[in-house]
C-alpha cells in the first residue's frame, strides 16, 4: 500500500519539458499538422461567409444610392411643378392673356392693326 501512495502522490514541480520534434516519418515526410489544418480550414471558412454577404451589402449600397439619386429627382419635378403652376395662375388673368395675344400679333375686334416697317435697330 506504500507503493501505491507515493504512486499517487503529486509531482514534484520541475522545469517545463522542451518540446521534442515529430518523428520523421519514412520517406522524409513529417505527417500532416493538423493544427495548421484546422487553422486553414477556419481561414476558409470566414472568408466563405465574408464572400456571402458581399452580394447583398453591394445591392443595398447601390440601392441606397438609386434612392438619393430619386429623391433628388422628385425634389426637382416639385420645384418644376411649382413654377408651372404659378406660371398657369398667372396666364389666367386676362391681363397676361391680353398681353400675350398682343406679342403675337392679335388685335381686338374693331381695332385697326399697322405695321411699321424699317425701324432702325436698337443699341
Amino acid at each position: 500500500m506504500a507503493q501505491a501512495r507515493s504512486a499517487r502522490a503529486p509531482r514534484q514541480a520541475s522545469a517545463p519539458r522542451p518540446r521534442s520534434r515529430p518523428k520523421a516519418l519514412p520517406g522524409g515526410g513529417r505527417g500532416i499538422r493538423w493544427d495548421r489544418v484546422s487553422r486553414v480550414a477556419l481561414l476558409v471558412v470566414l472568408v466563405g461567409i465574408v464572400g456571402l454577404y458581399v452580394g447583398p451589402a453591394r445591392s443595398y449600397w447601390s440601392t441606397l444610392q438609386e434612392a438619393k439619386h430619386r429623391r433628388a429627382e422628385v425634389a426637382h419635378l416639385k420645384r418644376e411643378n411649382a413654377k408651372l403652376r404659378a406660371k398657369r395662375a398667372a396666364l389666367r388673368s386676362t391681363s397676361s392673356l391680353e398681353r400675350e395675344a398682343r406679342r403675337l400679333g392679335m388685335v381686338r375686334p374693331g381695332e385697326r392693326a399697322y405695321v411699321v416697317r424699317h425701324l432702325p435697330k436698337g443699341p
